[in-house]
């Protein structure tokens, strides 16, 4: 296996063809890399300065500092860029994969920080057993209130167009077929980033991430295109950044829907040229 980039593997294989009677050829093809990400937060507590092992998340390189401060803010550890002193690649070098895999983020001296929700299993998923009600109550604990009642506003056949436009800013997915991707446009369709990954929670710390270390956050005019479908957790995170509108190829969860009535988010799914379906708060797309 050789390495094209920090994203892209290129691995022998036998490409075979059943019309041929099964004859394979040896060719090579590109896959997309997958590594642990291991993120450390050092911190001023009690006893002085302190780092600690956070989470370890298995990501594509690239956009590594993105992807740190993005899991950060929308755990809740970080408010702003404010917070953060320092983004580095960290640990001892033994190899061309050590160091780039641990990132450590040391927070302001006057941040502080819950101990408790430190010593827990950040990674939610379908089958972790957190009740669903008690998820969304958890995020009016946290002061998220429901997004603003106007704009922004968006036209059925822009969002439509949306999905090819985010796919038409997928390089490494063009090269591996093998990611996942989070693109965030404007109401009137241009494209304002894009993050790619083998997770797609991944993808979306990387942008929002991006758009924190920018101090560009919050993002109430914006709208968010995923390139799967639609979790509770993909929503959570675009309320936390204040994302008014979601859409994804892919469909929803129940989860995810009635998290997005609860704090009237507009979520779209299913987004092909010919249409879409509206979940939520419909009003933000303008009829022609």
């Amino acid at each position: 296996m050789s390495l094209d980039s920090d994203s892209i593997a290129r691995v022998p294989v036998h490409r075979v063809s059943p019309s041929q009677d099964a004859a394979s050829e040896p060719v090579d093809d590109s896959l997309a890399v997958e590594e642990p990400l291991e993120i450390r937060l050092g911190h001023t507590g009690p006893t002085g300065f302190t780092t600690r092992s956070l989470a370890v998340t298995m990501r594509t390189p690239g956009a590594d500092f993105d992807l740190a401060a993005g899991f950060l803010f929308t755990e809740g550890i970080v408010r702003s860029r404010d917070d953060i002193a320092r983004i580095a690649h960290a640990g001892p070098s033994r190899g061309r994969n050590h160091t780039r895999n641990i990132v450590r983020v040391d927070l302001q001296p006057g941040v502080a920080i819950d101990l408790e929700r430190l010593r827990r299993n950040f990674t939610v998923s379908s089958s972790c057993g957190v009740c669903g009600k008690a998820s969304i109550e958890a995020l009016a604990v946290r002061g998220c209130a429901a997004l603003p009642a106007g704009s922004p506003r968006i036209r059925p056949e822009v969002l439509a167009a949306l999905p090819e436009r985010l796919r038409a800013a997928q390089p490494v997915f063009h090269q591996t077929g093998g990611l996942h991707a989070a693109g965030l446009f404007s109401s009137t369709g241009v494209l304002l980033a894009v993050r790619e990954d083998v997770g797609r929670h991944n993808a979306l710390d990387k942008l929002i991430g991006a758009k924190l270390l920018d101090g560009e956050l919050p993002l109430p005019d914006s709208v968010l295109v995923l390139s799967g479908r639609i979790g509770f957790e993909l929503v959570q995170k675009a309320l936390i950044a204040r994302i008014p509108i979601v859409a994804a190829v892919g469909a929803p969860t129940s989860l995810a829907v009635e998290l997005a009535r609860e704090f009237d988010i507009t979520l779209a799914g299913f987004i092909r040229p010919g249409g879409f379906n509206l979940y939520s708060a419909p009003r933000r797309i303008m009829n022609p």
